[in-house]
């Protein structure tokens, strides 16, 4: 490829933000550079940055300095204390020159001729360094510290000017506390990563760090350690403990031939495993990168906040010289006037209007992570709270997809045991459960070539010399012409899912797979009704089966009979009659349907997975109700956020510009507003 047509997506971690106005600013230098679209989030301290492949990195971290900030690029796994640690230490030299500026208003005997020179060198370190992170990007609090300091140089009086930076600098230092804690989740993600790994390498047992477990690897597990990737058990049987990862917290039972996900944690016996996928590709990683996707994000009502936030200083500069002037205009003492406007400069800071949204998306999809619920975009939760039908796939979501032979109906003349054994062998080639369950029956070792799936409809392929084709009713049909008598009428009267079998020509047998319904199934619908949804089973299956599996579960519509492009249409026909609709499915057949849905879960594949907005890691239909309320918190939780920022903002500037609210009032009231938003964003981490 034309590196000069590539492009690569870089993501950063920023230093020095706080507020959105910071995150607007970095956005707007990034795209100074042609082809760059970037991402700023002020909660998360991260930028998001897709650019031309020739644009070095490097070159991105230094226009961010030249804006004034720090950048680096971001790693698996990174430091939240340190900007912390210095706030921390700015707080604690700003107290102790503060206490000894306000000393004379508590012991009277150190009011002495002189001592305002004394305050004047206490102060300085206050306003020059304490104060320095608002200085450098939040420009309103920042005027109003430095206008305050020059109107004490004027009157020798710096008790004001120390307490409104004491008291910004303590509300910038709990906020930043609080705002950690919003991440909570996905550092938790981070660190469920296994650190060692014991190979098995010709006979040896060698120990090595997780990250050196390469594909193929044979591992061992012992009781009480972490699997160290994702792989399939080639020897033994144990209980696994995957609740770190999927908030499920009943183990599960795995042996030989059972797959199973790295970081989960062996509770039983020793298990031999071969690695499946690593690194990047593992579940974990795959998990964590939704998860801070959905972190870095922004929705139609972040970006409102944005462009609101950016044009924030110029409006309350305005605002400000106009309280002044209005003060002095109607003839008030200069330092009253001078002090509303002060208060309007501080007050008016936009701090909680960028923590409003990215809090609540960083504290609300973490604490979904650790349930098993990944939000792939923050869009997704616009989506969630409109839909009001739930389409429902019938294999693997409502049913348990582990699907077994009930029987083997032989045409006159043709042997059992022969179409069992050519039907296995053609289906062993196939990833469906359906075909699982036939070769399982089988047990058969025939070879198959020139293999071919047919979607939604069959398989084919040369076994023994035969062409042999295992499917739908249908497909047999408009190959071979009509089923003999005998088979049409096994057809009618089986209960499960039917599959027809037959080579060089005609239809030999019909093997009937039974599935069962999922024991949380019939709860989980349940669930989804009080959420105010209509809920509808659509399957490829027959109808008969379709119809008894939905009347076990409470679901009152059904459409079977489905290929995959008909799951589409049936989504598009509820679609244009008015409904908002979200789409459940776990398989490679229902991708389609679950792009389509307004709202698409995937409960299983990767291919569902890509396909999809919300990702149930573990295959339990109660909690696609789960992520439907999460996704509805998280907004409901936003939408106050908001509120409160606008209405603060609408209700102070007021009270700020015509007296009522002095400077100190002013920074406390300004602190006070970012540390209730983000402790707002904290209840959803107690979501269950």
């Amino acid at each position: 490829m034309n590196k000069s047509l590539e492009v690569l997506t870089t993501e950063l971690v920023i230093g020095g933000m706080t507020c959105a106005a910071c995150a607007a600013q970095i956005e707007r230098s990034l795209r100074s550079f042609d082809g760059v679209t970037v991402t700023v989030n002020y909660a998360t301290e991260q930028a998001t940055v897709t650019h031309p492949a020739h644009l070095d990195p490097a070159t991105l971290v230094a226009e961010v300095e030249r804006a004034g900030y720090t950048a680096e690029l971001r790693h698996a796994t990174r430091c939240e204390e340190e900007p912390l640690r210095g706030l921390e230490e700015r707080l604690i030299i700003s107290a102790s020159c503060a206490a000894g500026v306000f000393a004379p208003a508590v012991i009277p005997a150190l009011g002495v001729p002189g001592w305002e020179w004394v305050a004047l060198a206490l102060t300085l370190p206050i306003v020059a360094y304490g104060a320095w992170p608002f200085h450098r990007a939040r420009t309103l609090v920042s005027l109003g510290i430095l206008a305050s300091f020059g109107w004490s140089l004027w009157n020798l009086s710096f008790a004001v000017t120390a307490a409104i930076t004491l008291i910004a600098l303590t509300g910038a230092y709990l906020e930043a506390r609080a705002k950690r804690h919003t991440g909570t989740a996905l550092r938790a993600l981070y660190d469920l990563g296994p650190k060692d790994a014991t190979l098995l390498r010709n006979g040896e047992v060698i120990h090595v760090p997780a990250d050196r477990v390469t594909v193929g690897d044979a591992f061992l597990v012992h009781p009480g350690e972490k699997i160290a990737t994702d792989g399939v058990v080639i020897e033994g049987h144990s209980a696994v403990d995957a609740s770190g990862l999927t908030g499920e917290s009943i183990p599960m039972e795995v042996g030989a031939g059972d797959r199973v996900v790295g970081a989960t944690v062996n509770a039983g016996g020793r298990l031999m495993v071969r690695a499946t996928r690593v690194g990047h590709d593992s579940r974990l990683a795959q998990i964590t990168r939704l998860a801070e996707a959905a972190q870095s994000g922004k929705t139609e009502v972040q970006r409102l906040a944005d462009r609101v936030s950016a044009i924030a200083v110029p409006v309350v500069l305005s605002i400000a010289a106009a309280t002044l002037v209005a003060w002095l205009g109607l003839g008030a003492p200069a330092p009253d006037g001078i002090g509303a406007a002060i208060a309007v400069l501080i007050i008016a800071c936009p701090a909680a209007l960028g923590l409003a949204v990215p809090t609540a998306l960083r504290a609300g999809t973490g604490r979904g992570a650790q349930l098993g619920i990944l939000v792939k975009g923050a869009d997704t939760l616009e989506r969630a709270r409109r839909i009001d039908t739930i389409v429902l796939n019938k294999t693997g979501t409502v049913t348990e997809g582990r699907m077994r032979l009930a029987s083997v109906i032989a045409a006159e003349g043709e042997s059992r045991e022969e179409i069992l054994a050519l039907a296995g062998a053609v289906e062993r080639a196939s990833e469906h459960p359906i075909a699982r369950a036939i070769d399982e029956a089988g047990g058969s070792v025939l070879p198959v070539e020139e293999f071919a799936a047919l979607p939604g409809r069959g398989v084919e392929g040369w076994v023994a010399g035969k062409w042999v084709l295992a499917g739908r009713r249908e497909l047999l049909v408009e190959r071979w012409g009509e089923l003999p008598d005998s088979l049409e009428k096994a057809l009618a009267e089986a209960v499960g899912t039917v599959i027809v079998v037959g080579w060089d020509g005609l239809a030999r047998g019909v093997l009937v797979i039974a599935d069962s319904v999922k024991p949380t199934s019939a709860r989980a619908i349940r669930n989804l009704k009080a959420l105010g949804l209509s809920p509808l089973l659509l399957t490829g299956d027959r109808a008969s089966v379709a119809t008894r599996v939905a009347a076990e579960v409470g679901v009152n519509f059904v459409l079977a009979g489905l290929l995959p492009e008909g799951k589409v249409e049936a989504i598009r026909a509820l679609q244009r009659q008015g409904r908002v609709v979200a789409m459940v499915g776990d398989g490679v057949n229902d991708a389609a349907a679950l792009a389509q849905a307004d709202l698409g879960i995937a409960t299983s594949t990767d291919r569902a997975i890509e396909a999809s907005d919300l990702t149930l890691v573990r295959g339990d239909l109660r909690v696609a109700s789960d992520a439907i309320r999460l996704s509805r918190r998280i907004l409901t939780t936003i939408r106050g956020n908001l509120f409160w920022a606008f209405a603060y903002n609408l209700v102070a500037l007021p009270l700020a510009a015509t007296g009522l609210l002095s400077p100190v009032v002013a920074a406390a009231t300004m602190a006070l507003s970012g540390i209730l938003v983000v402790a707002n964003s904290l209840r959803l981490r107690r979501f269950r």
